[in-house]
């Protein structure tokens, strides 16, 4: 079976025209959801009962509006993910094995030391930070991906891996970095009201049920009107559902959020400053890496953002669910966003000025 070759880099954007390959929608993304978490705010002063009123029919703790708004979400990235290429990339040896010890051993080691070390002060946001580097990235990353021309295909596997690897590794994963490393290392340990199975049963909804339907999804429209209409036709009309989800959660999120928002805007930025610096260093140690073992360019990249890209969906689902939606871990969650978009943006610029220190295209390789 032959591996598809990597995208050539000069069929992809140069860095002049990055800006210019987003949509008019994608590009302002961080301004919306600036904007949606000013209308989240206002929405917060004028109806004081708003809380309250949301909180009256729950999903597994979770406002049902605020849940809708998380599935809406989830649901079109997951259903671009190419499910039928993941045993392409699970050949590939050199990409796969980095990129699992830095989603699942680099990241949320990383984003734990991040989190005791600028907010020591702060256990709420700390905890919620350190959820954050639990949810590893989704398909999102892949538009990062794209623009910086890396390899698609081998995005969108470990994107897939990674989404089915989060169902079942996420709550162990939570347990052992909010429970018992603390406690190893004479830190105070996070009070969970929460069992194991709780936290799991988060995860499955909130990522469980968006990945059966993106894969459904998929199987059935590529199966009935072939994988060109699904991409060209189908993924368009569905795919603004992710933004209209992600704002509206966003208002709902800061609407509950107004009075910590506006009564401590110093903690909100201090939690936008490890994030900064997970990202950099996520990235850059990450395509270090990929130079030092010999991947080319397109592999890179793929590893180096999917790496440093992260599922806030997920960890504010599971923030919320565990939580609460006025919590300072789903505050932490929310921040997210806002801090990754432009970050990621930048770092494609980055990545595209790095493409001269790699290896050429490597030719494809049969199993």
């Amino acid at each position: 079976m032959t591996t598809p070759a990597p995208t050539p880099v000069t069929a992809l954007a140069t860095e002049g025209n990055v800006a210019g390959r987003l949509s008019f929608v994608d590009r302002y993304l961080a301004l919306w959801i600036l904007a949606a978490m000013a209308a989240g705010l206002g929405l917060g002063r004028l109806v004081p009962g708003l809380g309250g009123a949301l909180a009256e029919v729950t999903v597994t703790g979770v406002s049902l509006p605020i849940a809708l708004g998380l599935l809406v979400m989830m649901y079109p990235v997951l259903a671009k993910v190419r499910y039928d290429r993941l045993g392409t990339v699970t050949r590939d040896r050199r990409l796969l094995v980095p990129s699992l010890l830095l989603n699942w051993v680099v990241g949320p080691a990383l984003m734990f030391a991040l989190a005791w070390l600028f907010l020591p002060d702060l256990p709420a946001y700390r905890t919620g930070l350190i959820i954050v580097g639990l949810a590893r990235c989704i398909a999102m990353v892949i538009i990062w991906n794209d623009l910086a021309c890396g390899h698609r295909e081998a995005a969108a596997v470990l994107v897939a891996l990674n989404s089915v690897f989060q169902v079942i590794a996420f709550a162990a994963l939570g347990w052992f970095y909010l429970s018992v490393l603390p406690g190893w290392l004479g830190l105070a340990r996070t009070d969970l009201d929460v069992s194991t199975w709780q936290i799991a049963r988060s995860v499955l909804i909130f990522l469980g049920i968006p990945l059966a339907a993106g894969y459904l999804t998929r199987r059935i429209g590529e199966r009935t009107k072939g994988r060109t209409w699904y991409e060209s036709r189908l993924l368009p009309r569905i795919g603004p559902f992710a933004l209209y989800g992600l704002l509206f959660t966003i208002v709902l999120l800061f609407a509950l959020q107004g009075d910590a928002i506006t009564s401590s805007p110093l903690d909100v930025a201090r939690i936008a400053v490890p994030l900064l610096v997970y990202f950099a260093v996520m990235w850059a140690g990450s395509m270090a890496l990929a130079r030092v073992i010999g991947l080319d360019y397109p592999r890179a990249t793929t590893l180096a953002f999917t790496a440093a890209g992260n599922n806030f969906e997920l960890a504010i689902a599971v923030a919320i669910a565990t939580f609460g939606a006025s919590s300072g871990q789903a505050l932490a969650g929310v921040v997210g966003p806002l801090i990754e978009v432009p970050a990621l943006i930048a770092l494609v610029h980055v990545a595209l000025r790095t493409r001269r220190h790699f290896t050429a295209q490597e030719a494809p390789t049969r199993a």
